[in-house]
């Protein structure tokens, strides 16, 4: 009498392909996997800023939940789906202007661009203003305009505890 086995046969080189480049296609559309962060150069001191102001981020932003980023020893991170992302060591805005176009919450000037923040549809970008190394905040046009706002109240104590006012931004 024959006896049947329960074992599987081991998938085949061409099967694991196949269910590997799946899941690659399936988690670009899904948006899956780790935010990319900018990997600015800064000197030792900024990079040191930026290390302490990054480990004090809060767990959530916005109502957002931290989410994986990469690499990981970036001055950043990112919240939610579609993600915030938050920038320490951003170059200055092109057409950044420390006597104009800030919002002031909590005492920390904000940058804002002035066609994103008169378009409540298009994604935003704020900067802080007059503080060295700048901390910018990716702000995707789904969370506006209350997450903007928050997003601005939030990081105002940590902008103000870690990054140096150079300049105040009115």
């Amino acid at each position: 009498m024959p006896t049947t086995s329960s074992r599987r046969r081991p998938w085949s080189r061409g099967t694991r392909g196949v269910v590997a480049c799946a899941a690659v296609v399936l988690s670009l559309l899904t948006g899956c996997g780790p935010v990319e962060l900018a990997t600015p150069d800064l000197d030792a001191a900024d990079a040191a800023t930026c290390a302490a102001l990054v480990d004090d981020l809060p767990a959530t932003l916005a109502g957002e939940k931290r989410v994986e980023s990469e690499p990981a020893d970036a001055p950043g991170a990112a919240y939610g789906d579609p993600a915030i992302v938050v920038a320490c060591g951003a170059p200055a805005p092109e057409d950044f202007r420390v006597t104009g176009d800030c919002i002031l919450v909590n005492d920390v000037g904000w940058f804002v661009p002035p066609e994103q923040d008169q378009d409540n549809e298009a994604d935003l970008v704020l900067t802080t203003g007059g503080y060295e190394p700048r901390l910018q905040v990716s702000v995707p046009a789904d969370y506006r305009p209350e997450g903007s706002a928050s997003v601005m109240a939030e990081l105002a104590p940590l902008v103000a505890a870690h990054l140096d006012l150079v300049e105040r931004c009115v």
